[in-house]
């Protein structure tokens, strides 16, 4: 392919974490272990809660989805990782990098938008109790999915075409340990300005706007459960909604932190540690989180266990 003049790399060199070949050995037990907990966690809460006819909710319908969208998530970025891990040559192909980036993009931005019909969800359940059937039924949540999942494509195809429009020359030395977008913008051999403002206005549509909503809606949750005028009522309101302000707290912290800083360089080992939060140890602590601390899932569990244990 050539652009400008310049011809593109064929494959691109990831440097990862670290050059240590012990550290090299840590990190692959830890990734690995941490893979396989994600897998089997996000598995088991899609399993349970299609199982069990108590988790038949919108609720949970959405928890479907987010964890199905986390299986897919993490497995964009480390099966690569591990091989890089465990290899001496360290290379990803172009095609292959870009597909990576499409997928691990297209699949952030759905969660954003996942998380904030999450908190649509309890809105309407805390909110408008009495109306809660009517307002979530099966046809709405399906069209807020699949709105989600387009959502997050688009932003991905944007975002792709910008990047692949890019002359890269002979620079193909990713300071990262996967294809993540701004790092790729950094070995562009032009002024890629233009690049990144534009990933950082789709990171303000994409994750800034519904941060935003969640928020807001979060403020009225507040205001009305603090209406209910008994303790326990409010402590059960309160409970429904812990978990999930536990992961929307975990992945837009790291999210931000990487993509809502225009015009900057992005090829710090903080931004590295970062991008590995929310690409691997999210997609594994939300089937936790959800499993601990709800009580609705854990007795479903409990029930599953129980008929596969007398059968």
């Amino acid at each position: 392919m050539v652009t400008l003049n310049f011809t593109t790399p064929d494959e691109f060199i990831l440097l990862g974490l670290t050059n240590r070949q012990d550290i090299q050995i840590l990190l692959f037990i830890v990734v690995l272990t941490c893979y396989i907990v994600s897998l089997f966690g996000n598995i088991v809460i899609i399993w349970v809660s299609n199982v069990n006819p108590r988790l038949n909710t919108p609720m949970y319908f959405f928890l479907r989805n987010l964890s199905f969208l986390d299986i897919w998530y993490t497995s964009s970025v480390v099966p690569i990782m591990l091989i890089n891990l465990r290899s001496m040559k360290k290379t990803i192909s172009f095609h292959a990098c870009f597909t990576q980036m499409f997928i691990h993009l297209s699949l952030g931005g759905t969660e954003c938008f996942l998380l904030l019909a999450m908190a649509y969800d309890r809105y309407v359940a805390i909110c408008s109790p009495l109306h809660y059937t009517n307002i979530m039924h099966p046809a709405l949540c399906i069209k807020i999915a699949i709105g989600s999942w387009f959502g997050g494509l688009i932003d991905s195809v944007v975002n792709t075409v910008y990047t692949l429009q890019l002359p890269f020359c002979s620079r193909n030395v990713v300071n990262h340990f996967f294809c993540e977008t701004p790092s790729l913008l950094e070995l562009a051999c032009t002024d890629a300005s233009l690049h990144k403002t534009v990933l950082f206005f789709c990171a303000i549509v994409v994750s800034g706007t519904p941060f935003l909503c969640i928020i807001i809606t979060y403020v009225n949750i507040i205001s009305s459960i603090m209406k209910i005028r008994t303790t326990t009522g409010r402590r059960k309101a309160f409970s429904t909604c812990a978990s999930h302000v536990i992961v929307v707290t975990l992945f837009y912290g790291t999210i931000f932190f990487i993509y809502m800083r225009p015009g900057t360089v992005y090829v710090t080992n903080l931004d590295k540690m970062a991008t590995l939060f929310y690409s691997i140890i999210t997609p594994m602590l939300n089937p936790l989180i959800y499993s601990l601390r709800n009580n609705d899932v854990k007795l479903a569990l409990k029930e599953s266990s129980r008929k596969k244990t007398m059968s």
